[in-house]
C-alpha cells in the first residue's frame, strides 16, 4: 500500500488519506452503512460505493434522515463533499433545504420532523427549482428551497394569513443575504448564507436553537469557480497566510562583522 502522501486526498475535506495496515470498518456519512476499507480520512470521512453511485438527491435526502448530526452548516459541508456535487449546480437547493431539515429533525423541537416531512420538502423545492433557473429567472434555487422549509414547519396551506406572512419574511431576509453575496454567483456560499439566516431567523421568532458551527467556515473551493472567486468580498474565503511583522522589522543594509 502506497504511504498516504502518494494517495489521493479526502472527497470531503481534501486531508491525505492515511494507508492502513489491516482493513478498517467506516460508516457512510450519507447513509450510515459500514465498509471494510483500507484507505481512510483521519477525520472519517467516508462515502460507500452505493451513495456514490446514486442520485445526489437521493444521497442527500438519505443523509437528513439518518445523520444525527445537529448542526445544520456542518451537514451542508459533509453534503457538499459528495464526489457528484459540482462547484455551481442546482443541486445547491437540496442540500441547502435537506441540511436545514435535517438539524430541524435532530433538535430538541423536531418531534413534527420526520422522514416524510423531510421528502416532502425536497419534492416541493425539486418543484420550485429547474437546472440553470438563476439564469432563466434571475433568483437563486436555494431561496424558494428555504421558504418550504419554513412553509412545512408553519404548516402554510392555501389562504394561510400570519403564517404566510412569517414565510415571506424569512424569504425576504435570505434573498436580501444571498443578494450580497452575488457577484458572480456561488451556490457554495449561498448555501452556507441561507442557513445561518435561516437559523438566526428560526431563534428569534420561534425560540429554536440550532448549534450552527462557532468556528468560522473556511471555503477551499475558489479555485474550481468557474467565472472567477470574489476571493476576500466573500465571508469564506481563505486569505492567503501573511507575515505580519516583514514590514515592521528593520533589516540592516550591512552585516556588522566586529
Amino acid at each position: 500500500m502506497d504511504a498516504s502522501p502518494n494517495n489521493k486526498p479526502c472527497l470531503l475535506c481534501d486531508a491525505p488519506m492515511e494507508a492502513l495496515g489491516t482493513p478498517k470498518e467506516v460508516p457512510c456519512i450519507f447513509c450510515g452503512e459500514r465498509e471494510s476499507v483500507l484507505l481512510s480520512c483521519p477525520d472519517a470521512h467516508h462515502i460507500c460505493d452505493c451513495c456514490r453511485s446514486q442520485d445526489v438527491r437521493l444521497a442527500i435526502e438519505t443523509m437528513a434522515q439518518t445523520t444525527g448530526l445537529t448542526d445544520p452548516i456542518r451537514i451542508a459541508e459533509l453534503m457538499m463533499g459528495h464526489p457528484r456535487i459540482g462547484m455551481l449546480d442546482c443541486d445547491h437547493t437540496f442540500i441547502a433545504a435537506g441540511a436545514f431539515m435535517a438539524a430541524l429533525k435532530n433538535s430538541p423541537y423536531g418531534s413534527k420532523i420526520t422522514d416524510n416531512e423531510v421528502r416532502e420538502v425536497l419534492d416541493r423545492t425539486a418543484r420550485q427549482t429547474t437546472r440553470e433557473s438563476c439564469a432563466q429567472t434571475g433568483v437563486c434555487g436555494i431561496v424558494p428551497a428555504m421558504g418550504a422549509c419554513v412553509a412545512l414547519f408553519l404548516d402554510v396551506r392555501f389562504g394561510s394569513d400570519r403564517e404566510q406572512q412569517i414565510t415571506m419574511d424569512a424569504v425576504t431576509n435570505i434573498s436580501q443575504a444571498l443578494t450580497d453575496q452575488t457577484g458572480p454567483i456561488c451556490c457554495k456560499a449561498y448555501v452556507r448564507v441561507s442557513i445561518s439566516v435561516a437559523s438566526t431567523f428560526f431563534a428569534e421568532r420561534f425560540g429554536i436553537l440550532l448549534p450552527t458551527s462557532r468556528t468560522a467556515v473556511v471555503c477551499r473551493s475558489s479555485e474550481k469557480h468557474p467565472f472567477g472567486c470574489r476571493e476576500g468580498k466573500c465571508v469564506y474565503y481563505l486569505k492567503p497566510a501573511r507575515d505580519i511583522f516583514v514590514d515592521a522589522i528593520h533589516l540592516p543594509r550591512t552585516v556588522c562583522r566586529s
